[in-house]
């Protein structure tokens, strides 16, 4: 296999804090790997400097020559009143630019510039490509291309982010927490998409059923250094563990052995220069053997909860709309003792503001909720709290209390607590500036259990957090001694944490579904099938399934202006084939007869291929 990437002794670090020294590694074409970390050991950072955004200390970072390599930031962002189109066609390609401009030709109404960009797609031989372009953003749900970034959600931005990457073909492809605020439907496509194509993949991701899916190969950064691993993330867990066990048992017997060498270099101090100097050499290697590894340190989450009462909360006939859009219609229910709910469905259904409605956080527009009088809600929501950048970390946990009080047996000072969230005295003293983002999602979810809620409301949890402090708040969350309401997109988080499943539907359906969200898709899929098999067994004659250019139901306003130019152009096209018809048929001296029949051989392969797109737009208008 030939080598996309060379990674030789790579360092990084900013002021005194290392965050990875000598990192040596390559990629191969066809791994995909999946890159795991502690947050804030540097994973942002190295992918950053493999996409050249960044740049190390030292080392050396050299791709293949000519490799296509697509980079997806952890934030993408673009200008705000750049067109969803001109992001994704923002190339300076000759390809880039015919779409772009015949895509405006289009939008504009205008026929002479749309007839003016149809020859320069032709010059450009772009027809392909727009094509992709148009399937791909089909694919990510994104169907207003002139909507400006502006106006975006951010998963709608991350898709915008995907497609940009993905209409270019990369061959290599850098991912940095590609699911963040994508809906579920979303992640599974991307999933497939991935798992299918022949791409080379690194990608850094808190997603555990999407590393292990799609991965071939591990990649752990831990204590400044790389560890790799051939086999999927669950294959990864393993060897780690026995990595882990086999170092522990390797410093144990170095400390025994250290012990009677620090005996020897103890004795007679004034003849130490006789000593033995390889000795004295090995001594000093064995006492850093000794050391290592550091100890495993994991956030500890053993907070209790404080009292619930048997009453938490009814919901009376809640409705709540936003114009046209309906989020709750009538909603009754009655939330029991120790219910753990997880709520899924795609991205603007209405999932933050129901959590917004029963905290009160929004007035509903008619009903009410019917709150139990020893409800303490605990909120961590996806915007996060507004922390001050030149605030120190410890104060931010002062604001909230000095020192917290769960029961008689268990009270922590402020710095106590952050320690337990692997905040350490040093890391207290630091900026909030200076965190990184997963840092500042820890943090954050120390603020909130500081509060010591009974209740739990946690929207979009896994976002920016690594994956051992998931696995964490996921068994605290197993034992937790109230309520929980999680709305997450990360499947393998809800299929531990919660009893029951509710699925918004859109415009105020909701569907109760007693399991969690694997659960809930099995289900869903079987239903489908059955569906399917229903019908085909109703309708054995029913037409063949559109081809997959088939994007949608219906022409949109920009398909339309495509076809009338399509026609228009298709009429010209066949006009001059006619009249080169009749000029070969008509037996007279042809001058320039290779031209001509160069001409009429460009013309019947124009008109073919412009029919097949004509055929399509054709069928879905009918």
């Amino acid at each position: 296999m030939a080598i996309y990437l060379q990674v030789d002794q790579l360092t990084k670090s900013f002021g005194a804090d290392v965050l990875f020294t000598d990192l040596t590694f390559g990629i191969a074409e066809g791994e995909k790997i999946g890159l795991v970390a502690k947050n804030g050991t540097g994973k942002s950072t190295l992918l950053n400097i493999l996409a050249g955004v960044d740049t190390p200390d030292s080392g050396s970072v050299i791709y293949r020559n000519d490799l296509r390599v697509g980079y997806l930031p952890q934030w993408p962002v673009f200008p705000d009143a750049q067109s969803v189109m001109d992001t994704c066609l923002s190339g300076h390609d000759k390809q880039s630019e015919a779409v772009r401009a015949y895509e405006h030709a289009l939008a504009s109404g205008d026929s002479q510039a749309t007839t003016i960009a149809i020859q320069a797609m032709d010059n450009a031989g772009a027809w392909d490509y727009e094509d992709r372009f148009k399937q791909i953003l089909t694919m990510l749900k994104i169907d207003d291309y002139e909507r400006p970034i502006g106006q975006l959600s951010g998963g709608q931005i991350k898709r915008v982010a995907l497609a940009k990457i993905l209409i270019n073909e990369p061959q290599m492809l850098i991912l940095d927490e590609p699911t963040n605020h994508l809906d579920i439907d979303m992640i599974e496509w991307l999933e497939n998409y991935l798992k299918r194509s022949h791409m080379t993949l690194l990608m850094v991701t808190h997603d555990r059923y999407f590393l292990d899916n799609i991965c071939n190969k591990i990649l752990e950064l831990d204590q400044q250094r790389i560890y790799a691993y051939e086999g999927n993330y669950n294959y990864y867990l393993r060897r780690r563990a026995e990595r882990l066990e086999a170092a522990s048992a390797a410093a144990e017997r170095a400390r025994n052995l250290l012990r009677t060498e620090l005996d020897w270099m103890r004795r007679q101090p004034q003849a130490r220069a006789h000593k033995a100097q390889y000795r004295i050499d090995a001594f000093y290697d064995l006492k850093e053997r000794a050391q290592a590894p550091a100890a495993e340190r994991d956030v500890r989450l053993d907070v209790a909860a404080t009292y619930i009462g048997n009453k938490i909360f009814t919901a009376h006939d809640v409705c709540k709309r936003f114009g046209d859009k309906v989020i709750l219609d009538h909603l009754n229910y009655t939330f029991a003792r120790y219910e753990k709910l997880g709520i899924v469905g795609d991205n603007g259904v209405g999932k933050s503001t129901f959590i917004k409605l029963l905290q009160g956080l929004l007035a509903p527009d008619s009903g009410h909720f019917d709150l139990g009088e020893t409800l303490r809600f605990g909120y961590y929501s996806q915007e996060g709290i507004a922390l001050r950048d030149e605030q120190r970390v410890i104060d931010a946990a002062r604001d909230i209390a000095e020192v917290i009080h769960f029961d008689d047996r268990h009270s922590y000072t402020a710095s106590q607590f952050l320690n337990q969230f692997l905040f350490t005295a040093r890391d207290q003293q630091k900026p909030i500036a200076k965190l990184s983002g997963g840092e500042r999602r820890r943090l954050y979810l120390a603020t909130v259990l500081m509060r010591k809620p009974n209740f739990l409301i946690l929207d979009e949890p896994t976002n920016d957090l690594d994956i051992q402090t998931l696995a964490v708040l996921e068994d605290y969350l197993a034992h937790f001694k109230g309520c929980v309401i999680v709305v997450s997109h990360d499947r393998y988080f809800m299929d531990r944490t919660v009893d029951h499943t509710w699925v918004f539907l859109g415009q105020g359906v909701i569907k109760d579904f007693p399991g969690n969200y694997s659960e809930y898709r099995a289900w869903r899929l079987a239903h489908e099938q059955a569906a399917t098999a229903q019908a085909r067994a109703a309708k054995p004659q029913s037409p063949a399934p559109r081809t997959s250019r088939d994007y949608s139901n219906r022409l949109s306003y920009k398909e339309k202006k495509e076809l009338e130019a399509l026609t228009a152009e298709l009429e010209r096209l066949g006009s001059e084939k006619a009249e080169l018809d009749t000029l070969f048929a008509s037996g007279a001296t042809i001058t320039d007869a290779a031209e001509r029949a160069q001409r009429y051989q460009q013309v019947n392969q124009r008109i073919d291929e412009l029919e097949m797109r004509w055929l399509e737009l054709s069928e879905k208008e009918a």
